[in-house]
């Protein structure tokens, strides 16, 4: 077994492995695709006050007007390069870009660089989580001899389902990459994604139902008319204060960025347990074609966070 932790000591992951498996994690490596000689690595702080956060800009050694992304983890408390294990998927792929020329930054997510300051806020919401450091990350001014001059959204997991919203905050977004993004309520992609998971072992499906049960509970609680600032924390799914989910139900992903009128690529991989963009109905209704350039990547060996997986 081995765990992911915060600096503060909080657990953020679990990984299983075999007893065969159980050796030291391998430290990461830069992917063959990445020339470390070809960019510097910059650090910037995003925000100002207690809750600013850490991030890195990757500038390629070419100068001039350059494209831009600003990269955005998934849920929970990650850090710049989503590391899980040995893996850190977001920072593989800003190395890869930056060698091909393309500014990109990367940033830790207040809910790691300030858990506690976060928890002690009971009113904190999902825009709290995202939308202040990726408008500061997009604002950031101009390096010396670089000047960018499209930015782009990439965002990860949750980061993937709030990215309409943030571009259609900020007009200096030029398009949205998603990546892996759900376009369904996450209360019930979490309920469905353990169900799934306790499908897989039929021996121990059983003792998975009180857990499934109080998770299917929790997220009716978030849907029932009468959810208010007042419902107590433990009837909601993760024990999450009411006004997140307040927020994060008032806002439908797919209506969002089918206003918006800006290109997006959407990456889902097929061995993702999350639910695709294309063909989700957002809130039980449908929606029309999204006015916008559109891709769906369903590689059958690529896992929710982009790297190979062990299901076939």
């Amino acid at each position: 077994m081995h765990g992911n932790l915060t600096g503060t000591g909080q657990l953020t992951g679990l990984r299983l492995a075999p007893p065969a498996n159980s050796h030291a994690v391998v430290p990461w490596q830069p992917p063959p695709y990445a020339d470390s000689d070809s960019f510097d690595e910059h650090d910037v702080t995003l925000g100002a006050g207690p809750l600013a956060v850490p991030g890195m800009l990757s500038l390629p050694h070419k100068s001039g007007l350059l494209p831009a992304l600003v990269f955005l983890g998934g849920s929970g408390p990650v850090d710049r390069d989503t590391t899980i294990g040995p893996n850190k998927p977001l920072k593989d792929l800003a190395w890869g870009l930056a060698t091909l020329g393309v500014a990109v930054l990367c940033f830790d997510k207040v809910t790691y660089a300030h858990p506690n300051e976060v928890k002690k806020n009971r009113a904190f919401t999902v825009a709290d989580e995202y939308l202040p450091d990726a408008l500061a990350g997009i604002r950031l001014p101009d390096s010396p001899g670089h000047r960018r001059n499209a930015y782009f959204l990439v965002r990860h997991s949750l980061g993937g389902t709030i990215a309409p919203r943030i571009a259609a905050t900020e007009p200096l977004v030029a398009g949205l990459v998603i990546l892996a993004g759900g376009a369904e309520p996450m209360h019930w992609a979490a309920v469905r994604e353990v169900r799934y998971l306790a499908s897989l072992d039929p021996a121990t499906a059983d003792a998975s139902q009180p857990v499934i049960g109080t998770m299917t509970a929790q997220a009716n609680r978030v849907n029932r008319p009468d959810l208010s600032l007042e419902t107590p924390d433990d009837e909601l799914p993760f024990g999450v204060p009411a006004p997140y989910w307040l927020d994060l139900r008032s806002y439908d992903p797919v209506a969002v960025a089918t206003s918006l009128r800006k290109p997006m690529l959407i990456l889902q991989g097929g061995g993702t347990t999350k639910r695709p963009w294309p063909t989700t109905l957002a809130g039980g209704r449908p929606h029309p074609p999204m006015p916008m350039t559109r891709r769906c990547c369903g590689q059958p060996l690529s896992c929710w966070i982009a790297l190979p997986s062990p299901r076939t």
